[in-house]
């Protein structure tokens, strides 16, 4: 209901509120269909999109946009090329409910400065709770969650067990259905929640707080990939003064790269995931899994394997394939296309956020897209180590609808010609003067 009458800002927030803290597992079924919560909301939002006459007039199609309509093309097509029909259309019906909705509501909800602002700062007091409560699991052992297991339609989770602790703590997972999810929900908001340093009054002191909390909730999580990807975005974050170190340090990380490979006689992610490892996780087992994936790549290229256990597991001595590695989940689902067109988003919003960057003559702005390159880039580096399930799917693509409006607020158009700052420019830019 309120997401009915408060601002469609607030609403956005609402529904990541929704997102982060009800447990997607929790659905209603009727018949086959299992309907959740999440995907009320973000039906109503996106009608009332549709039927706001104002939003849909400042609402302007992009390149982004085109993109990510073509990766759910092929992610449906084929889909449903490898199953049968009717339960293809239904699970396609609900997967488009769970990405291209949330990445629409966010495109056109989010239409100015000042709507990103308060819906981050709505966003910020979401998370910054959960990470109270990923702190408190972790120090306590009190799962209130875990229970709720017991009424997931697609399966029964014994009541009450406890996933195995490390270090003495035991690993948070909230509303979400493994530890190493809950990290990367706070991760997927953290450069975001910086970005609100810029903002005056109080807002500019909390901003840092709740960056802090942020990176408490992912470190709650006792994963290895979000305390690893958690602090090589601080690095980023840090450095964003000194821009010029990027071109020498991706030059020296190719270089490093190269040299580990001839002289470890071995992948070079054999040796840098297992120099990340750093909470005692398993990411031999990811190197393992991408060099089954790899070997067997002329068996899943075309298609993938409609669903079917690709075998990788037995690389690393389990049973069951845990594809986690969101390109190779691409690929074991949609063959070869699917990974494709998923880089070709990745690929798209770094663009645009490059040319932001270079373009815009407002040193916010310029912030802004540095931190969402953090994030995009920080994501690039998380998903060699998990796979997105449940409301991370979601909260993903809202972000990348989050995105894609920021790089419309005061930048020229792709293909323009770029605008060179002159000297009086930065005068006129200059708030500091006063006339006398």
């Amino acid at each position: 209901m309120m997401s009915l009458l408060v601002r469609p800002v607030y609403a956005l927030a609402i529904y990541i509120g929704v997102l982060v803290w009800y447990p997607d597992y929790l659905r209603v079924s009727i018949g086959t269909l299992d309907i959740s919560a999440g995907r009320i909301i973000v039906t109503v939002l996106l009608l009332r999109c549709l039927f706001n006459q104002n939003i849909r007039k400042n609402f302007t199609w992009m390149n982004l946009d085109t993109w990510v309509t073509v990766c759910m093309a092929v992610y449906v097509g084929m889909y449903c090329l490898v199953r049968p029909f009717g339960q293809a259309v239904e699970n396609r019906g609900g997967f488009i409910m769970d990405t291209w909705f949330p990445y629409l509501a966010a495109r056109m909800l989010i239409r100015d400065r000042a709507s990103f602002v308060s819906f981050m700062k709505m966003v910020s007091l979401t998370l910054g709770s959960l990470a109270v409560l990923g702190v408190v699991e972790a120090m306590t052992g009190w799962q209130p969650y875990r229970p709720l297991a017991e009424f997931r339609p697609w399966g029964v989770v014994v009541s009450g067990r406890q996933v195995s602790p490390r270090w003495g703590f035991t690993r948070a997972t909230g509303p979400f259905s493994h530890s190493i999810l809950f990290g990367m929900c706070f991760l997927m908001f953290l450069p975001l929640i910086w970005t609100l340093r810029h903002e005056h009054g109080y807002w500019r002191k909390l901003a840092y707080l709740f960056s802090a909390l942020a990176i408490v909730g992912a470190f709650s999580s006792m994963s290895s990939n979000p305390w690893a990807v958690s602090l090589f975005m601080i690095f980023l974050l840090a450095i964003e003064r000194y821009k010029h170190w990027a071109k020498p340090l991706v030059t020296g990380f190719i270089v490093f790269c190269v040299v580990v490979e001839f002289g470890s006689s071995r992948p070079f992610y054999h040796v840098l995931f297992s120099m990340a490892n750093f909470a005692g996780g398993t990411w031999w087992q990811r190197a393992r899994i991408m060099d089954a994936a790899l070997a067997t790549i002329g068996d899943w290229w075309l298609a993938g394997y409609g669903g079917r256990d690709p075998g990788w597991g037995q690389a690393a001595n389990v049973y069951f394939t845990d594809i986690n590695n969101e390109f190779l989940l691409a690929g074991a689902n949609y063959g070869i296309w699917g990974i494709l067109a998923f880089c070709a988003v990745l690929a798209i919003a770094l663009r645009r956020l490059i040319h932001l960057h270079r373009t815009t003559m407002d040193p916010v702005l310029r912030s802004w897209a540095w931190a969402f390159g953090v994030l995009v880039v920080g994501l690039i580096v998380a998903f060699q180590g998990v796979s997105l399930f449940g409301q991370n799917v979601s909260l993903f693509y809202a972000i990348m609808g989050t995105l894609g409006a920021v790089t419309t607020f005061s930048a020229p158009l792709l293909g323009h010609r770029r605008y060179v700052l002159q000297p009086h420019d930065e005068m006129l830019l200059d708030t500091t003067r006063t006339v006398a």
